[in-house]
């Protein structure tokens, strides 16, 4: 990790959050946006309106592919580009239950076999696929990585999750599209997501386009969820890539724009409904605030073997949290859909295997493994650690 990583970014009069990008990896040999839809339409009753139902929502964290992570995906190829399936498959399950999933490709796309990991990384396209067939519907694309190769970077990652079927929010191409969430449909509920970074690592924005990515500034956030709900949006998420790496706690920066997001509402109704953060490359916690879940850090999803500020290989820096929540459609109409069941499923990238495992789900199935009660238990620790229990959190598989 460099000096300049560690300092992160100042730009454009946002509140920045986060106190650096590591993303570092300890590499062993081996490797105009589109209208709204979603693979689960809602169901229309007779006569044409919409029947509304409990609908189930995932959210998972980084996808950071390092150079061991490309080798990989090029070794599960068979000699024919890069396959990320295999990789994914461990969570494919919980995924395609799911009626919509979120995701966060932390990282932009290269292009003709020139891909890269840490510190400026260029991914292959082929992750959009890879994605996709494990079942993501949309992918927040605000980090401090995405500007690692300009507006060129953006435009390549934009394209390819385009023809693989995946929205986005976060990054984009016009102006147009940085105004326009990601659209999604569940349980006759239309879902807008907005996604914000801290900051880009000190690349500057590209010229003559201050909107090619998302930047946390909490007035700009409250107003694009209003927006969006103007616009007929009956849930909004905010996906935030914010934190201080390596830290599991939630830091002030955090903790503070959480508050006050939450505290957000327009004729009683809060603005938003849930938020989901990445960035600190270990699982942080979830908390409910002012009635709206938080997840603070997601962890890592996809990432080579880590290491932390000390240079130590640090086993968190695999470890991560899918979160699954159930809406449930208003009770009386301008209410507010609510969570009724929030769960999370601890997982771990087994980078010796470079595969993806579930974890509650490899344990039950009598995979009895210390490193994966080892990774389980840590993970409950940091997501249960601001007593989100009480709340009725639970873990699931």
């Amino acid at each position: 990790m460099t000096q300049r990583t560690r300092q992160g970014t100042a730009a454009l009069g946002a509140v920045l959050l986060g106190a650096a990008s590591g993303c570092a990896a300890t590499d062993e040999p081996a490797a105009a946006p589109p209208p709204p839809s979603s693979q689960h339409p809602p169901p229309s009753a007779a006569g044409g309106a919409t029947q509304e139902s409990d609908f189930t929502l995932v959210a998972s964290g980084d996808v950071l592919p390092h150079d061991s992570v490309i080798r990989q995906a090029k070794a599960d190829a068979d000699g024919d580009g890069y396959d990320f399936r295999p990789m994914l498959a461990g969570v494919r399950p919980v995924v395609r239950e799911a009626d919509l999933a979120i995701c966060h490709m932390e990282t932009v796309y290269g292009e003709k076999g020139d891909y890269t990991g840490y510190p400026a990384f260029k991914s292959p396209p082929q992750i959009a696929k890879g994605l996709a067939a494990t079942g993501y519907d949309s992918c927040s694309t605000a980090s401090n990585h995405t500007l690692d190769d300009g507006a060129d970077g953006i435009r390549r990652t934009l394209d390819a999750l385009d023809t693989a079927g995946i929205r986005h929010a976060g990054s984009a191409r016009s102006p147009a599209e940085a105004r326009t969430p990601a659209w999604l449909k569940a349980g006759g509920a239309k879902v807008a997501q907005l996604a914000y970074t801290y900051g880009t690592n000190d690349y500057p924005l590209p010229e003559g386009q201050p909107w090619a990515v998302s930047l946390i500034d909490e007035k700009k956030i409250v107003a694009d969820a209003r927006a969006a709900r103007k616009a007929g949006a009956d849930v909004v998420v905010v996906s935030v890539h914010w934190g201080t790496e390596w830290q599991t706690e939630p830091d002030e920066r955090q903790l503070g724009l959480a508050r006050k997001l939450t505290a957000s509402t327009t004729a009683g109704r809060p603005d938003i409904d849930l938020i989901i953060g990445t960035h600190a490359h270990v699982p942080q916690a979830y908390e409910k605030v002012n009635g709206t879940w938080v997840v603070y850090g997601m962890g890592d999803q996809i990432a080579g073997p880590m290491t932390n500020y000390e240079r130590v290989r640090d086993p968190r820096g695999n470890q991560g949290s899918i979160g699954r929540f159930t809406f449930a459609p208003p009770v009386k109409p301008g209410e507010r859909w609510a969570v009724k069941k929030a769960e999370f499923i601890p997982q771990w990238m087994d980078t010796d295997r470079g595969r993806l495992v579930n974890l509650p789900d490899a344990l039950t199935r009598g995979t009895d493994r210390d490193e994966y009660h080892e990774a389980q238990s840590a993970i409950r620790t940091a997501v249960l650690g601001r007593g989100a229990a009480k709340d009725g959190l639970t873990m699931g598989r």
